[in-house]
């Protein structure tokens, strides 16, 4: 499972860090980072990226098929 994420539309409300703390963070500034840029989930965190995905207010996260 790889997520694609729409930068420009994120607005730093942090609810996918909650799902996916190992997986999406904000940096001090209040910009998204995340872990997995470019690569495959681990299989055993996909519950919780999925949980992120859906948490996004503003559908900024996706699931690359």
């Amino acid at each position: 499972m790889k997520v694609d994420i729409e930068y420009a539309r994120c607005e730093g409300h942090g609810l996918c860090t909650m799902q996916a703390p190992d997986a999406f963070h904000l940096d001090d500034d209040g910009e998204l980072n995340y872990r997995f840029r470019g690569q495959d989930i681990p299989t055993y965190m996909e519950g919780d990226v999925r949980s992120a995905i859906d948490a996004c207010p503003v559908a900024a996260l996706s699931e690359r098929a």
